[in-house]
């Protein structure tokens, strides 16, 4: 019987921005069926944000369930921590995330 499931991984293998994408890392895919058909897909980012990207930027990749449930607790884990930075980070009078200065 075929395991079924939402959860998707992928491996990155381009990036036109390695801040956002690292090639060789893997990201928690979100479903998106309006961006697959542009050939696009809804990752999870190093900055926790879910964004498209082409999607030949990436291999799709199957797991044995007990290493995605583990990449998932992980991936949750690390959205929470970035989720929190961000409301502890300063914002300009333009809107934009300032970096704290050293007092």
């Amino acid at each position: 019987m075929k395991n079924k499931t939402l959860t998707q991984f992928v491996i990155c293998i381009n990036s036109d921005d390695p801040d956002l994408l690292t090639p060789r890392m893997i990201y928690r895919v979100l479903p998106d069926a309006s961006a697959a058909r542009s050939n696009y897909i809804r990752v999870i980012d190093n900055e926790g944000e879910d964004y498209l990207y082409p999607a030949n930027y990436f291999i799709p990749m199957t797991f044995p369930q007990t290493i995605e449930r583990a990449l998932l607790r992980i991936s949750r884990s690390a959205e929470s921590t970035i989720t929190a930075a961000r409301k502890r980070q300063p914002v300009s009078a333009l809107g934009r995330k300032t970096k704290p200065s050293a007092a």
